[in-house]
């Protein structure tokens, strides 16, 4: 997990995010029009969120690395929870992600996704569409002919061409899709898991954003709109 921003500069972020290029639905708070707004407004509540359970146990992500080992592992147990991982998903090609449902970084998930086991199994295959598609890309016959023609033409010395002259480039380009296709639809409860859930985190965070928005106004002597 990457270092927190400080409190200050994650409400100030989380602020722009939540007023550039925003859309106002029919009730609640406006919404950034891009999906990249979008999920920099997610993440930036997130880490507000975090910032204020570490708050409420003395700790925080930001200032003087930890004077000891042992604070630093405090830090770590309050940031991403203690003990065997809850949460486990096992991907198609075998590799095994865990999480845990205790620390700030779960405690934050709920709030904003409302239920932290579905949003964990739906993200993990959401993020692992395009790795299953290239695995059941590799495995089609065309595929594994052209891997073969473009691994003796690595070894002579046309090898800065031999993607084109291989023919790989091509096949990927033909497989890629289908395969991508095949994989969503396969795994379509999950992907439509991850919409839904997304979409719960992002009015989530647009109220957080807003709340914060009027606290600083009040705090700072301004009628409220």
């Amino acid at each position: 997990m990457s270092v927190l921003r400080t409190a200050g500069a994650v409400t100030a972020a989380l602020v722009l995010s939540g007023l550039s290029g925003c859309a106002t639905g029919p009730s609640g708070p406006a919404l950034p029009t891009t999906e990249r707004a979008r999920d920099d407004l997610i993440r930036s509540a997130q880490q507000v969120l975090v910032s204020r359970c570490l708050a409420d146990q003395g700790l925080s992500t930001t200032g003087p690395r930890p004077a000891s080992p042992a604070e630093g592992r405090r830090l770590q147990a309050a940031l991403f929870g203690t003990g065997p991982a809850e949460l486990s998903l096992t991907l198609p090609g075998g590799h095994t992600v865990s999480a845990h449902t205790d620390g700030c970084l779960a405690s934050a998930q709920r709030a904003l996704y409302g239920d932290q086991r579905r949003w964990f199994r739906a993200q993990v295959t959401y993020n692992n569409v395009r790795t299953e598609a290239g695995a059941r890309m590799r495995t089609d016959p065309a595929h594994r002919a052209a891997l073969a023609r473009f691994t003796r033409c690595t070894a002579s010395s046309t090898a800065g061409h031999c993607a084109r002259e291989s023919g790989l480039a091509d096949v990927e380009a033909r497989l890629e899709p289908a395969r991508l296709a095949e994989v969503r639809a396969l795994r379509r409860d999950q992907l439509d898991a991850y919409t839904r859930l997304r979409t719960r985190a992002l009015h989530r965070a647009a109220e957080l954003s807003s709340a914060q928005l009027q606290r600083n106004t009040t705090e700072k002597g301004f009628p409220t709109p």
